[in-house]
């Protein structure tokens, strides 16, 4: 089998498991991005060399306890307060545990930007490998499923108009970056992205942004009115921050001395590569739901 064929199949694979999941229940999509995560994790534990058996039980305890307690806040509250006689309102709780993990999530992505542009970085601490494993890699794996919810109820119009930015974004940077690319955007970490590439990744994401809206593919009811402007805004901060994720997990690579995180799925490499761009964008992608929703 050539590898263009191996890269087909294995690409409608990933994208017809990956719809089935969103769009058959709540259920499905949290739970394949939990398998996701463990994936993720163990192909991140390869690239750094931590213990993978911590790092996955480590990863999936955040996954599953907040997942449980953010979106079946109110059958947990019944099976704790029964089981411990208590009077336990989780709901009052979750805002605020929802900001912390977001400023913590907001600090290691900071931290991976500044590791980007370090360029005599070549080791990596064993205390800053675990932050990235919580920051970089965990947490925004909740943050794909908050968003998925947006104020209320699971819609998923929001993340597949979030991966379908991403995708388009992605295909459209690599196609203008090889027909017309001349100037490197990031040469010393990822050789082949061009700034005229990003550009056309840009342009092409703002008119998928305004197509979805035009669908009437909105974050949420409330602001319908303004559906173009959010969704170019979004694919604004799809365009830079997934590029910026993109070259982030290159830099891993690059110290690790590995072109794919791994080879779960011929031809593209591991699950990190698939997402390195949407598990960065989803804590921004939340931040900017979290300010429109106190503005109006």
């Amino acid at each position: 089998m050539n590898e263009t064929l191996k890269r087909t199949i294995s690409g409608a694979v990933y994208i017809a498991l990956l719809l089935t999941s969103i769009l058959f229940s709540t259920e499905s999509f949290i739970t394949l991005f939990g398998v996701f995560l463990i994936i993720t994790v163990y192909e991140f534990s390869n690239l750094v060399n931590l213990n993978k058996v911590f790092s996955i039980l480590f990863g999936m305890l955040i996954y599953g306890v907040t997942i449980l307690v953010s979106h079946y806040n109110k059958q947990t509250t019944k099976f704790l307060n029964d089981t411990f006689n208590s009077n336990i309102n989780l709901e009052t709780n979750i805002k605020q545990l929802d900001l912390v993990l977001l400023a913590v999530t907001l600090v290691v992505s900071i931290k991976c930007i500044i590791f980007l542009f370090y360029d005599s970085v070549q080791k990596i601490s064993t205390s800053s490998k675990y932050l990235y494993l919580l920051g970089y890699i965990t947490l925004p794996f909740i943050f794909i499923v908050k968003i998925s919810f947006g104020t209320n109820d699971y819609n998923p119009k929001i993340i597949l108009g979030l991966f379908v930015l991403i995708w388009t974004n992605d295909t459209f940077a690599y196609l203008v970056g090889k027909s017309i690319g001349k100037h490197k955007l990031f040469e010393r970490v990822s050789p082949k992205k061009t700034i005229e590439g990003f550009l056309g990744g840009v342009v092409f994401a703002g008119f998928a942004g305004f197509l979805i809206s035009k669908l009437y593919i909105q974050p949420n009811p409330e602001f319908s009115s303004k559906s173009i402007l959010i969704w170019t805004i979004i694919a604004l901060i799809v365009s830079i921050f997934g590029t910026i994720g993109d070259l982030i997990e290159s830099k891993f690579k690059r110290i690790a001395g590995v072109k794919d995180s791994g080879s779960i799925m011929p031809g593209h490499g591991g699950i990190l590569d698939r997402l390195d761009s949407v598990i960065f964008v989803a804590p921004i992608i939340f931040l900017f739901y979290q300010i429109l929703y106190y503005v109006s």
